[in-house]
């Protein structure tokens, strides 16, 4: 899926009206969609207070179209990331967001098949599931063992449940703005 400058800067605007509407109450203008932007797609919101991570939440498929998965997911990484308190007011200002809109998941046998820099890990074993964002592995500057051992933590699994031949691990990349 290529995005167009036209279309992300629809969806940074969807995010930023989305959030500024829980926060002040404001309306959020319509949008004019593009086909791109009315694909059902995964894709996550990142949300960072002066560079740390404030929330990221996002849909791993595509359930919802593109422009109701962002809006939604804006929402959802501002005000409801467990791992944070809700996005105040105050804070708003310092507020910078980043979109990952996701390509397809390919399940893959041969962990040589993930680029870091250029895939992101989804790794499933039973009921236990993680994912992590391709510049993730960059900006933390791992390396591929480190990208899959961080990815199973996230999923509540040992480092190492990668190796076992009941976890199913694909890869996807992402187009990130």
């Amino acid at each position: 899926m290529a995005l167009s400058q036209e279309e992300r800067d629809k969806l940074k605007k969807l995010v930023r009206d989305a959030i500024e509407g829980v926060l002040f109450g404001k309306e959020c203008g319509p949008v004019e969609l593009t086909e791109i932007l009315k694909e059902k797609c995964g894709a996550f919101v990142t949300i960072k207070n002066c560079g740390a991570l404030r929330g990221c939440i996002g849909y791993v498929r595509g359930y919802l179209p593109l422009h109701e998965t962002v809006k939604e997911m804006a929402i959802q990484a501002a005000f409801n990331d467990p791992r944070f308190d809700p996005v105040n007011k105050e804070e708003w200002k310092d507020i910078d967001f980043e979109i990952s809109v996701l390509t397809p998941m390919k399940k893959i046998e041969d962990i040589s098949e993930i680029e870091v820099g250029v895939h992101g890990i989804y790794i499933e074993k039973g009921v236990h599931s993680g994912l992590l964002l391709p510049q993730v592995a960059t900006e933390q500057n791992w390396d591929r063992i480190a990208f899959l051992e961080y990815t199973c933590y996230k999923a509540g699994l040992p480092k190492d449940a990668w190796k076992s031949k009941d976890t199913d691990i694909y890869i996807f990349s992402a187009d990130v703005f």
